[in-house]
């Protein structure tokens, strides 16, 4: 990865740089002056082996304000697929993490990122961006909270190994479940699954044997008929002595017969549940969705502040030893002088006409250019920097006066 931190910014000229790479993103963040976007295009398609035409198609070019304020926008979320989705901001740290890792970046892009994560943060914490879930998955585990208070006590049986049954698993875990039952119609998907959670693989014939012992059922298979039906859920909640089933069937056609849903203690939610909770949500995540774009606003000025504040400061520190530069000098100058029996006074009267006049000549040749180019903004900013009084009229030497 080394190589194509070095070869991206070789390419591009640019000083620092960081890549994120996602299931639909990859996004290059550069620091540099130039523009530098062809030059990065066509190093992405040599590394990739693509077509450079084909990439341009999907190609985007954020600068300055602008490319700060998509950043943030994508940490929060807001520029995803799934509006608000959380993963991104993972992804992101990733991101600048391996660039670090990888001496890619400078001052510059960690300050952006240190400062887009805070932004991020805040967001999260200040708005409703991710609280309410818009994946059937998500959904789906979220609604289990309401039956299970701490699911780490709870066993849990996924019926099915596709993507969606991935994503259960992966929400569950997150969500403390760390025994899980697989159930498929191929035993090694099951397995292989199952095994990433440290559960256990079955084969659906083997459901019913097993359906005593677990309190969540999930189910999402493509089969035509239900995999489970009342008679078996029934049986199994009496050996339970009544202990409460939270099921999910998010396959269309149903893998859970509907009857299931009229047995006590057994709570039942369809894929057409979770939809209209879905739905919900979307609207309620587009409400905090304007809010956080505020909040983007005000980190990027809040950045852009910041930048500005060091550009001083930097400036600042130039002028400073400048301007002890010209004072050692004149001090040498004086105190050879004085070594060489000069008469005391006339040598500090020297050194002092001589440091203001090296001091001011500079100001004064770029001021009176300033000035003769109409750029009379300069001579304001002088009188302020100077917190110089309005002259007197006549003080002014005139044309005629010269």
């Amino acid at each position: 990865m080394s190589e194509a931190f070095a070869e991206l910014r070789a390419a591009s000229g640019a000083s620092e740089a960081a890549i994120l790479s996602t299931c639909n993103r990859t996004e290059l963040y550069l620091a540099g002056d130039d523009d530098c976007a062809p030059a990065v295009l066509r190093w992405l398609a040599g590394f990739h082996n693509l077509d450079a035409a084909d990439l341009e198609e999907a190609l985007y070019v954020h600068r300055d304000a602008e490319a700060v304020r998509h950043m943030m926008r994508v940490a929060a979320g807001l520029d995803s697929m799934v509006l608000g989705e959380p993963q991104i901001f993972g992804q992101l740290k990733d991101a600048y993490a391996l660039a670090k890792e990888n001496g890619a970046t400078g001052s510059f892009l960690s300050r952006l990122f240190e400062h887009t994560f805070s932004v991020a943060k805040r967001i999260r914490t200040h708005t409703a961006i991710g609280e309410n879930p818009v994946s059937v998955a998500y959904a789906a585990v979220n609604m289990a909270h309401h039956i299970f208070s701490d699911m780490s006590r709870n066993r849990a049986l996924l019926v099915g190994a596709g993507k969606t049954i991935e994503l259960v698993a992966q929400h569950l875990a997150e969500a403390g479940v760390k025994d899980f039952l697989v159930a498929n119609r191929t035993l090694e998907r099951a397995q292989v699954l199952a095994g990433t959670y440290g559960g256990k693989g079955i084969v659906l014939s083997e459901i019913p044997g097993h359906l005593t012992d677990v309190d969540i059922v999930i189910s999402s298979t493509a089969s035509p008929l239900p995999i489970l039906g009342k008679g078996a859920v029934e049986r199994a909640l009496k050996k339970r002595k009544r202990r409460p089933y939270f099921m999910v069937d998010i396959a269309v056609p149903r893998d859970i017969e509907p009857e299931v849903a009229s047995l006590d203690d057994v709570y039942l939610y369809t894929v057409d549940d979770l939809r209209h909770v879905i739905e919900e949500n979307i609207r309620s995540r587009e409400g905090a969705a304007r809010e956080a774009e505020n909040l983007v606003l005000d980190g990027v000025q809040d950045f852009l502040r910041q930048l500005r504040a060091l550009d001083a400061v930097s400036t600042l520190k130039q002028f400073r030893r400048r301007a002890e530069t010209l004072r050692d000098n004149e001090t040498e100058k004086a105190l050879r002088a004085l070594r060489n029996g000069a008469d005391p006074e006339t040598v500090l009267r020297g050194l002092a006409r001589g440091l203001t006049n090296k001091l001011l000549h500079e100001p004064s040749v770029q001021v009176r250019k300033a000035t003769t180019e109409g750029r009379t903004e300069v001579t304001e900013w002088l009188r302020e920097l100077h917190q110089l009084d309005a002259l007197d009229a006549d003080t002014v030497t005139t044309p005629e006066k010269l």
